[in-house]
Formats: C-alpha cells, structure tokens, sequence
C-alpha cells in the first residue's frame, strides 16, 4: 500500500512527449488496452504487496525486517532505473524495452509466487523492480508516441481513470486472494496478464523512437541505485544489527559516497539523467523538494497502516485492503474541481492547503487505540481528510513540476519529479522503520514489566520483538498471562505507530512550509523564438 497513491506526474511525462501519431484510429484502442494493464501490472503489486506482508510473515517466518525488504527491493529498483528505463525506451525503441519489462516483470512474478523462503522473494521482487522501472515509462511513452495533441487527452482520461480504478481495486483483490487462496496469487494472477499485454503489444502496437533522444546516462544509473541500496541497506539491517555494525556503518559509508559522486559525475556529464541546471529554477527546486517531504510523509504512513489494521485491529487482508480506496475516490472525483484552484488563485495555495489537511489526516489516524471501534468511526474520519488533502495538491504538483520548466525540457522534469516521488516512499520505509522497531521495544517492555515472566520468557520475547506487531507470547504461559502478553504486544504496536502517523504529520506540515516559501505563483518559462 506504499505507493497506492499513482505518482504525480505521470500525465505529465505523457503530454511532454512527441506525438507522430503513428498509430491508426483502429489502432488506438489496442494502444491503451496493452499500456493500461501494463501499467496495472506495476501499480496494482506495489499496492497488494503490503496487503500480503502479515501473511508471508506467518507463513515464511519473516521478520519484520525481512518484510521491510520485500517493499524495498521492488521499490530501490524502480526507483533508481526508472530514467535509464525512459532512456532506453527513446533509443532502442519503446514498444520493445516495454515488452521486455513486461517479459521480466512475469518471470520475476513465477519466482516471487514460488518463492520458498523470505530471501527468494526478496531477489525476486529486485527483479520485479528492474522489469517495472522498463515497462512503467514505457507505457506513458508509448501514448505519448501513439496519439496526437487532438486525440492524447481523452486518451490521457482514459488512461487515467482505468489506473485509478487499479489503485482501488487492486489491494481488495489482492486481499481476497490471500484470503481464499494464498498470498502467493497475488503473483500468479500477473501471468494471465502479462501474457495478454504481450500478445496486444507485439503484433497492435507500433514501433517508436526519439532520434534526437538524450545520451544515456549509464554511470548516473549505476550510482544511483547503488547509493540508494548502500543507504537503505543500512537504514533497514540497522533495525536488528545496530548502527555499530561493521556491515551498516561500511553500507551506509558506500551509499553516500556513492550519491555525492553522483552528484558530480551530472553535474559534469554532458547529457545527465538529472541535470542539475534544472534546479536553478525555483519552482522546480520546490515541486521537488515538495514531493520528498509529503510522499515520504504518505509511503511511511501506509507501510505500516495495514500491519495495524490486520495484525492489532484483527481486519481481513480484504478489508485492510479496501480501507484506504475512499482516499482514492475522493481524490479521483475532485481532482478536476481542486485543479481549478490554481488557475484561479496560483499554485502556492493548493500546495499549503493540501498537506495541512494531509497533516489532519495522519494525525487522525493515530488517534484509535488498540481496542477501536467500527472502521467507520474509527478510521473513516482520517481517510476522508487524507483524501481531501490529496485531491487539494496531486493536480497542482503535476502542473507546477511541468510549468516550472521550458517547455522542450518538460517531459524530462516529469520524469525526475516522478523519480523523487519514488525515492521518497523507498527512504521512508527504511528511515520511520528506525523510529517504530525502539518505541515498539521500549514501549513492550514498559508493558510487560510488572508481568511474572521467567527469564526464559523474557529472553524469547526479547528474540520476538523483531516481528513487531506479528510478536507471539512466549510458549508456556498461563492462558491469563498470555493473553497480557498478546494485549502489551498490540498496544506497543499502536504506540509506534502512533509515532510514526505524528512524524507523518510533521513531514507534511513541513512540506505545506517548503511550499509556501519557494512555489512562486507565476506562468511557466516561454520558448525562446526562433
């Protein structure tokens, strides 16, 4: 459920594109068809996965640090390849590195439906990662390619409106699935798919390139994902090594030396994945630095939103699944009214407006306990706020991200603004983990003090507190001390989630700060004459 929420500017990156129209009007509806279950394919695993993380924790004997793996080493990956796969697309054609994400992206599911320990899942979803990064931009691209400015934005609705109900749909099928089947057909309903995609793609879709494409940036790439790797590495094995770990501290020493040289190797290559000339404009500088803060803010806070809904509050995969779908409603059907609000007051408002009422909503949901009420009550309230903020700022950061740039480089600040959206839900998984495995400890062993435990029991539970919430009591308790143990182990639950829907709050908040102090409300950069 980390990235439920369908990144900002992927409309963008299809509306900066070049539309030869090569396609026929017969063969548009193929287009689509193939680019939207394409698509399906990487948003609806990234949504479901999270559904699954308490089940494969059951059923493989996954730490909670193994589960923090399972969504990073899908989203480190697509993450960091998801410009070289936009590259690629331009210069080896985009029909044909799509169809070859897509190829990758069904092996790699086989592997994670087959997968027998949490290891084997974990390369698997690395693998599924590197077939997202080469199919997602090529989807969007392949629109770009296939339908003139007369035709593109219906084509753009369309797509749109069927990712959305993806978004909605995708973790309440998921979590049926785990339900009545198991959680490994979350991955085995991808073939099907996957085959279809391919089938449309090969012999409807055409062929098409940019000959005046970007050089690609291999080093750029090759840093990238290894700062990233080297950081979260860290980050995450910190949770059960400690930061004094001669492995942590030497991951974390090569992942930011390797994103400082980073740095340098764009700032002097002559055609970069991120130039850093496109920083210089304010606008951009604040989309950007927008984005880190607020979808940090909302990967973190829905990583762990579905642990506390299965594992503390007893929901069923499918009901946790659904939980959060009225956000996407909402933010699908007012959308096209909140986006009015820019054009009539500028883009600095929505931009504030829409984290203060992001703010109110991670602060509403660490508001139940462990004994909450009906989800209506309960959980309700802070979606329906949640979505509202969305809805207020989503439209806007496209516009702001594409207006802040010359017009030739809008489909590259896209794709960058698209890239930090997925950085920020890969870092915050690693980083607010840091904060919920002490406070879950400390606040356990609070609860569980006054309790007669011998010091076999306290040790196991000690060995335990890697699961967080999936935490068992030890074996051989009393039925009424269990039960105490099971209750501690809820509510210490509840007490670092609360901590990390708090640090939720911040991070919006200051993200509202971030816009109000450098979006300016002006028109976007004209084209020089020629």
């Amino acid at each position: 459920m980390a990235n439920i929420i369908r990144q900002p500017c992927d409309e963008g990156v299809i509306r900066s594109g070049k539309g030869g129209a090569p396609c026929s009007r017969d063969a548009g509806p193929w287009v689509l068809a193939a680019t939207i279950l394409g698509s399906s394919l990487a948003f609806s695993d990234a949504t479901t996965v999270n559904v699954a993380l308490p089940a494969l924790q059951e059923q493989l004997e996954a730490t909670a640090v193994d589960a923090q793996w399972v969504v990073e080493a899908y989203a480190l990956f697509l993450a960091a390849l998801l410009l070289v796969g936009g590259s690629l697309g331009d210069h080896y054609g985009r029909r044909r590195i799509f169809s070859l994400g897509i190829a990758l992206f069904a092996a790699a599911s086989v592997w994670c439906g087959l997968a027998g320990s949490p290891e084997d899942l974990i390369a698997a979803r690395a693998a599924q990662g590197v077939g997202g990064a080469l199919l997602v931009p090529g989807s969007l691209a392949i629109i770009s390619a296939s339908f003139e400015e007369s035709r593109r934005g219906r084509a753009i609705g369309t797509w749109a409106g069927f990712s959305a109900l993806t978004s909605v749909l995708g973790p309440v099928l998921g979590g049926f699935l785990i339900e009545v089947l198991s959680w490994r057909w979350i991955f085995f309903v991808n073939i099907p798919v996957a085959v279809a995609v391919l089938a449309i793609t090969l012999t409807r879709v055409p062929e098409s390139r940019d000959e005046e494409a970007r050089r690609l940036d291999i080093p750029g790439g090759v840093l990238a994902t290894v700062g990233l790797g080297g950081l979260v590495f860290g980050l995450i094995e910190s949770s059960s090594l400690g930061f004094s770990d001669p492995l942590v501290v030497a991951s974390l020493v090569v992942g930011v030396g390797a994103l400082i040289v980073f740095l340098f190797v764009e700032a002097g290559s002559p055609e970069p994945m991120m130039p850093p000339s496109l920083f210089r404009s304010r606008n951009f500088t604040g989309a950007n630095t927008f984005t880190l803060l607020l979808y940090f803010a909302l990967g973190g806070a829905l990583y762990f939103l579905p642990f506390n809904l299965i594992q503390v509050h007893g929901y069923s995969a499918t009901a946790a699944g659904a939980a959060f779908a009225p956000a996407i409603l909402f933010m699908f059907f007012l959308s096209r009214y909140t986006g009015a609000l820019a054009d009539r007051f500028g883009p600095r408002l929505p931009l504030v407006a829409g984290p203060l009422l992001a703010a109110a909503g991670f602060a509403l949901l660490a508001a139940p306990g462990a004994e909450a009420g009906s989800y209506w009550t309960s959980f309700f309230p802070a979606v329906f706020v949640l979505g509202l903020g969305l809805a207020t700022f989503v439209p806007t950061l496209t516009t702001v991200a594409l207006n802040s740039v010359a017009g030739s480089h809008s489909g590259l600040a896209s794709g960058i603004n698209n890239a930090f959206s997925r950085t920020a839900g890969l870092l915050a998984v690693a980083v607010l983990g840091l904060l919920m495995f002490p406070i879950f400890s400390a606040a356990l062993d609070s609860r569980v003090a006054d309790l007669e435990l011998s010091p076999g029991a306290r040790a196991e539970l000690e060995e335990e507190k890697i699961n967080l919430g999936a935490a068992d009591a030890p074996e051989g308790l009393e039925a009424e001390t269990a039960a105490a143990v099971e209750e501690a182990i809820a509510k210490s639950y509840v007490t670092g989630f609360r901590a990390v829907m708090l640090t939720a709050a911040g991070l919006a908040l200051a993200s509202a700060l971030s816009a109000a102090l450098l979006i300016e409300d002006k028109r976007p950069p004209k084209e020089p004459e020629p």
